[in-house]
Formats: C-alpha cells, structure tokens, sequence
C-alpha cells in the first residue's frame, strides 16, 4: 500500500517536471520569434534606409552626368513670390519667356537660351551659357523653368549678379525696365516701395489700371465703328 502511494507521488512529480519543461521551452520559442521578427524588421528599416540612400546617390551621379530628369516643382504663383515686381513687369518677363521657348515645354533650354542671347546682340560659348543656366538652376535639369527665369531678374535687382555674369548682360539688355533707377538701384526702390504701398493695394490698383486700359481700348473701337458706319452711310446716300 505505502509502495503504491509511493509511485503514484512519483509519477505525479514527474508530470509536472515535464509540464514545466514544456511550457518553458515553449517559452523560450515564442522569445526565438520575438526575436527573429525583431531582427527581420531591422533588416527592412536597414534596406530601406539603404535603398533611399542608392537613389540619392543615383540622383546625384545623373546630375553629374546631365542625364537627371528634371523634377516638377509645384505650381507657385509669381505675383506672390515675386513681390518686388509689378503685375505688369512680371506679365512681360512671361511674354519674353514664352517668345524663347520655341519648344513650348515650359523650359528655355540650352539651344533656345543660345538664340536668345544672339538676339540681344550678346552670343555666348557653350560653357558659357551652361554657366548662366547653372546660375540659377535649382532643380539641376539643365535647364530654365518659368519660376529660374524670373531668379535672373530678382538676382540682378538684388545686386547678387557679378558684372561679368551672362546671366546680368541678358537682365541689362532686356527690354524689361526693372526699376526706374536702373538694375543696381532697383533692390532700393523696391525697398521703399515695399514701405510705401501694401501688396493688396498694389495689385489692385495695378488692376484697376488694366481694366481702364481696356476700356478705353474698347470706347475707341467703338468710336472707330461708328464713324465708319457715317462714313460708309454718306457714300451710299
């Protein structure tokens, strides 16, 4: 009887030694899977860190070579950006930058840049003119966007052009009047303009003028008409 308690007692003793064991090695299973899932989403943090890493260095090696892309820079709107310049001033920077772009891809190039400057009576090389683009180039395409070619105007009015930039020759020899004071007296006019009038009031009035401009376009066409219509009545009286 003492010999039958006795193995009962033992065989008790040793199911829980194995149940022990079984939870503890299922234990150490669910931290081996901690683990691996712990070390395979360091490997994706790792790789990706890594490929963003090979793409900047792509980037850069294309634009060392002159084959990146060009990027979209988002739509901006001049008026805003550009507060030293008039409405009018700004529309006929446009007028100018859209008469070069025989290309009709929104960009000045290297090749329409060249005949630009032959207009104004200032040809450039061929460095020097990828010097001029790359004066301004903040997208490292090669060439001018809309938004670079008026930083060749900011550029100049502010003073920071060297005398012998190309970019200050075509500034000069531009019919674009940026100042009444000239290109190097432009950064203080815009200054005191700036303190004299507030952008709202400037672009209104600048508006107002447009919209009377046009008006009085339109009273003499009709003038015009009607002083053809007596005429034509006389003859056929």
């Amino acid at each position: 009887m003492a010999s039958q308690e006795l193995a009962q007692k033992l065989q008790r003793r040793l199911q829980l030694e194995e149940s022990g064991a079984a939870a503890e090695g299922e234990a150490e299973a669910v931290k081996g899977a901690a683990a691996a899932g712990d070390m395979e989403e360091r490997s994706c943090l790792t790789a990706s860190a890594g490929a963003e890493l090979s793409a900047k260095l792509c980037r850069r090696q294309d634009i060392n070579e002159g084959a990146a892309q060009p990027r979209r820079a988002a739509v901006f709107n001049p008026y805003t950006e550009f507060k030293e310049f008039s409405r009018r001033q700004i529309k006929d920077m446009e007028r100018m930058f859209r008469l070069y772009d025989s290309g009709r891809d929104g960009y000045i190039d290297l090749m329409e840049l060249k005949l630009m400057m032959e207009k104004l009576g200032a040809p450039q090389t061929h460095l020097g003119l990828k010097n001029m683009i790359k004066e301004v180039d903040e997208d490292f395409d090669g060439k001018l966007s809309f938004r670079e070619f008026l930083l060749i105007f900011h550029k100049a009015a502010a003073g920071e052009l060297e005398e012998d930039s190309g970019l200050l020759t075509l500034a000069k020899l531009s019919e674009i009047d940026v100042s009444i004071e000239g290109v190097k007296g432009a950064k203080n006019f815009f200054e005191a303009k700036a303190q004299a009038l507030s952008s709202a009031s400037k672009f209104e009035a600048e508006i107002k003028a447009e919209q009377d401009e046009r008006k009085r376009e339109e009273e003499e066409r009709k003038h015009r008409r009607a002083a053809f219509r007596e005429l034509k009545s006389a003859f056929t009286q």
